[in-house]
């Protein structure tokens, strides 16, 4: 079902990287997988803090680094961030419980996510970040029905 934008997007600093993480809280609702890959310093994180702040969210957005998941539950919406950087083998997610928020009720928001080969399933939506000199570029697959509708929305509501 996997769907490619076929033109990049280019945003051209961290205010169009938040703008594109709002832009995707609004279709991107209850439950789901969506991975987040690109270079240390591309954007990630940045565009999850545009997506928490569009739902609500008050507080610093920082990178789970170190603690390798962060939890939000913000009007009645649960989220899961995970940074997978320094995860040594896939296997660890086991350990933090990572297959109980797939419960289809928990929206899981994962940088990293090739750190979890083998063991992540199929995510709803797949976004790359690329860094181009002036800006970022970026571009997503989406491997379900719920992707394919989020995959709509974002190529109808961003600039090509």
């Amino acid at each position: 079902m996997g769907k490619s934008l076929m033109k990049p997007v280019f945003l051209e600093d961290e205010t169009a990287m938040e703008a594109f993480g709002a832009t995707l809280a609004d279709f991107m609702d209850t439950g789901g997988l969506v991975t987040l890959s690109g270079d240390l310093g591309a954007g990630k994180t940045t565009l999850v803090r545009g997506f928490m702040h569009a739902i609500g969210h008050k507080g610093a957005v920082k990178s789970p680094t170190y603690t390798l998941v962060e939890p939000y539950d913000i009007n009645g919406r649960s989220v899961m961030h995970f940074d997978l950087y320094r995860l040594s083998t896939p296997e660890e997610l086991e350990y933090l419980g990572f297959r109980d928020y797939l419960d289809g009720s928990t929206l899981c928001l994962i940088e990293w996510p090739e750190k979890a080969k083998g063991f992540l399933p199929e995510p709803d939506l797949a976004i790359s970040i690329g860094v181009v000199k002036n800006g970022r570029q970026i571009c997503w697959q989406s491997f379900s029905e719920k992707g394919a509708l989020v995959d709509q929305h974002l190529s109808a509501n961003l600039p090509s």
